[in-house]
């Protein structure tokens, strides 16, 4: 694998805003996460105020001054809102969307029309992972879980036949595949390339999401017998309306930015001419922020006029869409903060100059440290935040393909073995009706399979590209 050329990226490297050692700097690490850690787990606070004072508490362990540490903390938060919020604020506007005007129940109805037996766990993946390419997790779940509810109940199948596939689709989505925000942060933070992490990104995560889905889904069945809890069967936002958005146009629509991002990617291989006028246009189209931009203005057309909604009813669903994302923005950009109060730190410099003696490559390094923190705060976004900042420096040297492999690598990590301290853990257990044993044997592990497929897949992938 790639390894980091310290001569080369020397000259690169911010002045440190400390003169500390590698043994104090190291200590400034291993405390600055703990502080996190211990304000998450212990003290329930909040990521972003954790984050926050996190970031705080690394600088002063590494002997910089306030006003210094302050001064890195809010640049890299300014610098992390302006590379991703809008992207995320897109997002959010697609996902209620597509949720409120029905569109999202047409293409789960459809699809499972079709399916029939043994194909609805397949039908359930196939579900799971269109929706939730454009919605954050925890909407997919809120999104999908009446669907599972009702067609486990109506169609007498298994709840964890059912679920586990869908589930699995969601999270390998989540951390897998940008325009999420935990991807979308860790290709900023590493320089990576959108449109290649994006193309990689679902390479690996149709065979990840097969065997943590639907093959894995067998066994959860016979470990836990788990049945529908009627309680948990909520009213579908299409119910309330009169007539909803085609299949067609509605997939059409949520497919868009991935197809735009997409094709940039393709133009970028085929043309390589930064002034030939088709790249330019597809820089332009295929940028994130313009092809999320566009699926929402389409989808104001495809989805909202389908559904008979007003434009004062548009204007109060994009509104509503913002709302509950403030508190991920925020958590988003703290993280920002504590990775570039780590680089100007000096921990990058630290990292360079010692990394060349490591035995671990650059990819499994920044995996096992996002499975770490992970573990330890329960969130994957912070995992894979924090991930991303102390393996930056290790990224400016690698490849195009590398460090989007960096980015998948680090995501996978993120996703490892969810259990009691993950919000996600508690989302399923209490819409499954399921104790918190049978729980950590049917979610918490087929998390870990989805990171350790996915890891393995991406440290596969890039002994051959």
């Amino acid at each position: 694998m790639t390894r980091l050329s310290v001569e080369m990226l020397a000259a690169d490297v911010p002045e440190p805003i400390t003169s500390a050692g590698h043994a104090q700097l190291g200590i400034a690490v291993l405390a600055g996460i703990a502080v996190i850690v211990l304000l998450i787990t212990k003290y329930k606070l909040h990521a972003f105020l954790a984050l926050t004072i996190g970031s705080l508490a690394l600088g002063a362990f590494a002997g910089a001054p306030l006003d210094k540490a302050i001064s890195s903390f809010s640049a890299g938060l300014g610098s992390t809102v302006a590379g991703v919020g809008v992207l995320i604020a897109l997002g959010a506007i697609l996902g209620k969307m597509l949720a409120d005007s029905g569109g999202a129940d047409q293409i789960v109805d459809t699809i499972l029309a079709k399916a029939k037996g043994r194909t609805m766990p397949w039908a359930m993946v196939l579900i799971a992972s269109v929706i939730g390419l454009p919605l954050f997790f925890e909407v997919g779940v809120v999104l999908l879980i009446p669907v599972v509810l009702m067609v486990a109940k109506r169609g007498n199948f298994s709840l964890m036949r059912i679920g586990i596939p869908a589930l699995a689709g969601l999270s390998v989505m989540h951390g897998l595949v940008p325009p999420h925000p935990g991807p979308l942060v860790a290709i900023d933070a590493l320089s990576a390339n959108l449109g290649v992490t994006l193309a990689l990104g679902v390479l690996v995560a149709v065979p990840t999401v097969v065997i943590a889905g639907p093959l894995f889904a067998k066994y959860a069945d016979r470990w836990v017998d788990a049945q529908v809890p009627d309680r948990m069967i909520p009213q579908r936002a299409s119910e309330e309306l009169e007539k909803r958005p085609g299949f067609g146009p509605t997939l059409f629509t949520i497919l868009l930015p991935v197809v735009l991002m997409l094709g940039k990617a393709l133009v970028e291989i085929v043309i390589d001419d930064p002034e030939n006028g088709v790249q330019r246009v597809f820089n332009v189209v295929g940028s994130p922020m313009m092809a999320l931009l566009a699926s929402v203005l389409v989808g104001i057309f495809t989805l909202g006029v389908p559904a008979g909604f007003s434009k004062e009813r548009i204007s109060q669903l994009v509104e509503k869409g913002l709302a509950p994302i403030a508190g991920m923005l925020l958590i988003v950009g703290a993280g920002g903060g504590f990775k570039q109060t780590l680089i100007d730190s000096g921990v990058g410099q630290m990292i360079m100059e010692i990394s060349k003696d490591w035995s671990i490559p650059t990819l499994l390094l920044g995996w096992l440290i996002a499975v770490a923190i992970r573990l330890a705060t329960g969130s994957a976004t912070v995992a894979t935040i924090s991930a991303a900042g102390l393996v930056a420096p290790l990224a400016a040297d690698l490849s195009t393909t590398h460090a989007a492999l960096l980015v998948l690598a680090i995501g996978a990590g993120s996703i490892f073995f969810s259990h009691v301290n993950d919000a996600g853990f508690w989302l399923v257990k209490e819409y499954f009706g399921l104790s918190v044993g049978q729980t950590i044997k049917t979610w918490s592990v087929m998390e870990t399979i989805i990171s350790v497929v996915a890891g393995g897949l991406v440290l596969l992938l890039s002994l051959v590209i």
